[in-house]
């Protein structure tokens, strides 16, 4: 790294460790932006909803509730401190993670991989079924995984540096809050951006591996179905609040070492200060969840077998009066002193199997996997 990157590293690591609440991110084509709260608590809030008029930077789980509230960091900083500020030498060593945070018990029940690919498969059979018997359309199963730390020295802010460098064309950040913890991601799925009432959002769904670096010519049926099922729901849900959307047809893209279809949905909104309203609309899509979207929500809440926590629900930046970017929270990991939890998931259709399934979870758990692995 360049001596402004390790004094970035020493920064962000030295604000992780004073339990502050800030976000570090990096929109793809752009250059990474800062935000920090020094005064007050980042705030707690419980319903989608309640993000009407509100500006900030947002860390929504996939379910609300009083142990995963939305965090919305309400920066009067937006530019990383100094060395100084911040009371650290400037040594180019990396530093720990706070030793306040803790593994949660259910995340250190699976020790093994063995056992981590039984579960999976017994939540597969179980999702599979209801899918067979055409009581939902699709699901989305998904799984945490839980790494232990090889050394005590791992750097996030690092990690983020190696992620920008890798996955340019994903959206990456790292965040902290007293209430989160310490999160890292790139995903590649907007679930709102826009500015001055131009907005848009996406249907990305269907996994392929790159082939030979280049992104897959042929999908198949199950790729292409599980895509449309996302693009129909966006649709629908746009169009109930009178808005009719241009469409494009959707084309692959690329996500880290992996490839997925998207279709881009780009409309107007006559009221940007009721954005909550419309993410409640759009949260949790298809891509997240299933259909129909209740029904398949309070499924995977009751059979999944863990909490997801702030996996698959979204992040970003909101600002209804000026710029707002938003993604859904995939290819993810909340890093522990001691360790890393590390999600993904895949959807699920009647036709689906279980080992092209759990397979398809090994290949997105890679994404963080790369940064632990080498830093």
């Amino acid at each position: 790294m360049t001596p402004d990157e390790l004094r970035i590293c020493n920064v962000v690591d030295t604000l992780i460790r004073k339990n502050r609440s800030f976000a570090l991110w990096r929109i793809p084509g752009e250059s990474p932006r800062f935000a920090m709260q020094t005064s007050g608590s980042a705030r707690l809030l419980y319903h989608i909803e309640d993000l009407d008029e509100q500006s900030g930077f947002v860390i929504a789980p996939f379910h609300v509730s009083e142990q995963h509230p939305i965090v919305l960091i309400r920066p009067d900083i937006q530019e990383l401190p100094s060395d100084e500020e911040t009371k650290v030498p400037c040594r180019g060593n990396k530093s720990s993670m706070p030793r306040k945070q803790k593994f949660h018990a259910e995340e250190i029940k699976v020790p093994c991989r063995g056992n981590l690919k039984e579960d999976y498969s017994y939540r597969f059979n179980s999702f599979i079924e209801p899918l067979r018997q055409k009581q939902f359309e699709k699901l989305v199963l998904s799984r945490s995984q839980t790494i232990p730390a090889s050394k005590a020295d791992f750097s996030p802010a690092a990690a983020f540096h190696k992620a920008i460098r890798r996955y340019k064309y994903s959206y990456v950040y790292l965040c902290h809050t007293p209430t989160t913890g310490t999160w890292l991601g790139c995903t590649p799925e907007i679930i709102l951006a826009g500015e001055k009432g131009e907005w848009h959002t996406v249907a990305l769904a269907g996994t392929q591996p790159l082939q030979n670096g280049e992104l897959p010519a042929e999908w198949d049926d199950k790729n292409r179905k599980e895509q449309e099922y996302v693009a129909f729901y966006i649709r629908k849900q746009l169009q109930a609040l009178g808005i009719e959307p241009a469409e494009t047809a959707p084309a692959p893209v690329r996500a880290g070492e992996l490839s997925h279809l998207k279709s881009d949905f780009s409309f107007s909104l006559p009221d940007n200060k009721k954005l909550g309203k419309l993410l409640k609309r759009l949260h949790p899509t298809p891509a997240v969840c299933g259909l129909p979207k209740e029904e398949t929500y309070r499924f995977i809440r009751k059979n999944e077998g863990y909490d997801r926590s702030y996996y698959s629900g979204f992040i970003g930046w909101l600002n209804p009066d000026e710029k707002s970017n938003l993604y859904v929270n995939l290819r993810c990991m909340n890093i522990l002193s001691d360790a890393f939890v590390l999600y993904a998931g895949g959807g699920i259709l009647a036709s689906s199997e279980t080992e092209s399934e759990w397979l398809e979870t090994e290949a997105k758990m890679q994404t963080m996997m790369h940064l632990i692995l080498n830093s």
